[in-house]
């Protein structure tokens, strides 16, 4: 008998996560140069990280040999949302706050509950502790709250909520997240996953970590990859009951955030100017994107974050067009989504690129 047969049977039934496409790999596969080639498929900032964090970064390298300490990082998440320390869990990214979530409160003969069309994670997740997943019907391709809590079993023990969504861009106004919160039992744990919540225009924005003082049950998760352009050195967190960050600190690898992610997080928290701006190319950008879809005729699912996702005729052959012609978007077939592709909001310049290259695969 093969040793990986050895291996326990919901690991093998996973389906790893596919990332969008890297640069270098379309390069090596159609033999272009890497500076013809425009990537908008992983909902970077494309702005990149700000000066600040750039700075804390180099400073950083002069300490790299030492392990890191997460003290400073964890004060200034704690100071700006106004909770106590040991109410933050940090990540390799988010999506490891998620799997530690997920490592507290699921396994074989539990279930979690999630949206069709949410994050790939919340399903990896899940099946990684042997626990059943619950999909939801969606509706308007986003969260419908109601079908979520009309799944719930007795054995769900973690309900999974992005807000804004991933990859459609659906938002749930926070009054009927709030509601539902107020109707879930109180051994259910919710995530919360707002990884996209600072691209919200100011005036929808809901101080949802307050909301943990009324439901000790909420994990509200954020990440510093989209807005704070800082995807590639991996940072994320969790804020929660105290109880529960004990708990996922207690399954959180020591040492799971680097140096240079810490230093260049802290640095990012608090340049205010450089938030102001991402968020203005953005909105601009999203204005930009959906006027040429409009002008090619394409329906578009209207979107909350730094993306939008839009409908083709076959996502998979327009996707092969468009990799010709060194542009890169994500397919999301994975999300039950065949015709339609996701494309981040880039540059001015890159977006004018994606819409002309667009345009001629259609």
């Amino acid at each position: 008998m093969s040793i990986t047969a050895q291996a326990l049977l919901y690991v093998r039934k996973i389906s790893p996560y596919v990332p969008g496409k890297p640069i270098t790999e379309l390069a090596r596969e159609m033999g272009m140069p890497v500076d013809r080639i425009v990537k908008l498929a992983s909902n970077e900032n494309p702005l990149g990280m700000s000066q600040k964090a750039r700075a804390a970064v180099e400073s950083a390298m002069r300490g790299i040999e030492r392990y890191p300490d997460q003290f400073e990082l964890i004060a200034a998440i704690a100071d700006r949302l106004g909770v106590g320390q040991n109410q933050i869990v940090l990540g390799n990214g988010s999506n490891d706050v998620l799997d530690l979530a997920a490592r507290v409160f699921l396994a074989p003969g539990r279930s979690s509950v999630f949206s069709q069309h949410a994050f790939a994670v919340y399903p990896l997740a899940t099946m990684s502790t042997g626990a059943e997943c619950i999909v939801a019907p969606a509706k308007h391709y986003g969260h419908d709250l109601a079908a979520m809590k009309a799944a719930m079993r007795s054995d769900t023990r973690l309900v999974w909520i992005a807000n804004p969504n991933n990859p459609t861009g659906n938002f749930l106004p926070y009054d009927e997240v709030r509601e539902f919160l107020a109707s879930v039992p109180a051994d259910v744990a919710v995530v919360l996953d707002e990884a996209y919540n600072e691209y919200l225009p100011p005036a929808e924005r809901v101080d949802t970590v307050a909301w943990l003082r009324e439901f000790p049950n909420l994990i509200v998760t954020r990440t510093f990859s989209k807005i704070y352009g800082l995807a590639g050195l991996r940072v994320g967190y969790a804020v929660a009951a105290a109880e529960i960050a004990d708990l996922m600190n207690r399954v959180r690898q020591p040492f799971n955030v680097n140096n240079l992610a810490i230093a260049a997080a802290s640095a990012a928290l608090d340049d205010h100017l450089f938030i102001a701006e991402s968020f203005e190319l953005n909105r601009r950008g999203m204005e930009q994107i959906v006027a040429g879809l409009k002008r090619l005729g394409l329906e578009h699912i209207p979107s909350h974050g730094n993306f939008v996702t839009f409908a083709v005729s076959d996502g998979a052959a327009v996707n092969q067009k468009l990799l010709k012609q060194g542009v890169i978007v994500r397919p999301i077939g994975g999300y039950g989504l065949p015709n339609h592709l996701r494309v981040t909001i880039g540059l001015e310049t890159e977006n004018a690129r994606f819409l002309a290259a667009l345009e001629k695969s259609l």
